[in-house]
């Protein structure tokens, strides 16, 4: 029954694996076929064509293997790709965004930081989003360069990283930010870095919680809910597997897989 069948997700790497583990702990009972094309990392470099292809193979893969829902847990992916996605599959959908509109409406101060790549923060979605949401907000963005790189080829490298993160996170609280939204998937896992260089006045946004939701209501929308006891969590990456496997359980084994 396509009740059983799996969720699938991609991403350029490991940094979707935060959307999966969120998805994990509030609908344990789904079966779920995770694609990491980290043999493509990082997206964040790459042309608006080159991502839109990446995110045809990725998705055709999943339809192919029988998933019955798309989580692009990825938002460079999502911001260049997701119109094209739903036009060109007949399957539910779910996409990333910068959590930019909660950041807005709660800030004090008015202004508001967003740590993305360069893709996420140039595209036509991104640009959307903040005009329609802006309300006088100050969004002082910055291009997370590298940092994508470094994890997927070190993992949580602090030595690497900290430089980086002070490099761009200093100048945001310069112009007084109050929120901080993460607007790549991969920064989930430098939230204890960042909070190391912010005071404790600044709150961290990311989209895990908010995909999550939506992920829940289309399964309850298109009534594909699983009714399965046994649950299968399928993890394939298309370049080296060392790093991802720094960031899965022991009893989780990794395919490799061309795409």
């Amino acid at each position: 029954m396509a009740n059983n069948f799996p969720i699938g997700l991609f991403d350029s790497g490991i940094g979707g694996l935060s959307i999966y583990n969120e998805i994990k702990n509030s609908i344990p009972n789904e079966s779920t076929i995770y694609i990491a094309d980290n043999m493509n990392a990082p997206y964040g470099k790459k042309t608006e064509t080159e991502i839109i292809q990446l995110s045809i193979k990725n998705t055709q893969k999943l339809v192919d293997l029988g998933c019955k829902l798309i989580v692009v847990a990825c938002n460079t992916a999502t911001t260049n790709a997701i119109e094209v996605l739903r036009k060109k599959f007949n399957i539910p959908i779910v996409g990333i965004e910068p959590a930019i509109k909660p950041a807005m409406l709660e800030t004090k101060s008015n202004n508001i930081g967003v740590l993305a790549t360069e893709k996420t923060l140039s595209s036509n979605l991104f640009l959307k989003t903040s005009d329609r949401f802006s309300m006088g907000v100050n969004i002082h963005e910055q291009i997370g360069f590298d940092l994508v790189r470094i994890i997927e080829e070190n993992g949580i490298n602090e030595e690497l990283l900290n430089p980086k993160l002070k490099e761009y996170i200093e100048p945001m609280l310069e112009k007084n930010i109050d929120h901080l939204v993460l607007g790549c998937t991969h920064y989930y896992y430098l939230i204890y870095l960042l909070k190391k260089i912010l005071p404790n006045g600044v709150k961290i946004l990311d989209s895990s919680k908010a995909v999550t939701k939506r992920v829940e209501h289309l399964l309850k929308h298109y009534n594909i809910c699983s009714n399965e006891s046994k649950v299968r969590n399928v993890f394939l990456c298309t370049g080296n597997d060392q790093v991802i496997k720094k960031f899965l359980t022991t009893s989780n084994k990794i395919s490799k897989i061309t795409i």
